[in-house]
């Protein structure tokens, strides 16, 4: 199985940034797909944004277009959020996942979860 684990996480002013990691360790090699989730108090969890590991796609939610970048790092084992010109709306719990296949946008498809982190966003 896949092990992951958010960090990064915060309180930030409006118009500020974070960059939030996710490190991933055990079996990632079935492991094709990376993406960011994010979920408000009382809120549906939302896509954020997802980077196919092999060939470098990216997709992203239309709400941070622009504003969102998903990277990874040299050895594949860790994917980035840069998130800038934060809005308050933007606050929530942020998960990372990873999945085999293609890169899709619905949460229920996607294997390993990590346990999350806060991302606060004042105005």
């Amino acid at each position: 199985q896949v092990q992951l684990v958010e960090s990064g996480g915060g309180l930030v002013q409006a118009g500020g940034s974070v960059r939030l990691s996710c490190a991933a360790s055990g079996r990632t090699s079935s492991s094709y797909v990376m993406g960011w989730f994010r979920q408000a108090p009382g809120k549906e969890r939302d896509f954020v944004a997802a980077i196919d590991l092999s060939v470098g796609t990216t997709y992203y939610a239309d709400s941070v277009k622009g504003r969102f970048t998903i990277s990874r790092d040299n050895n594949k084992d860790t994917v980035y959020l840069q998130m800038n010109s934060l809005k308050p709306e933007d606050t929530a719990v942020y998960y990372c996942a990873t999945k085999g296949g293609g890169l899709v946008t619905m949460s229920r498809l996607y294997t390993y979860w990590g346990q999350g982190t806060q991302v606060s966003v004042s105005s």
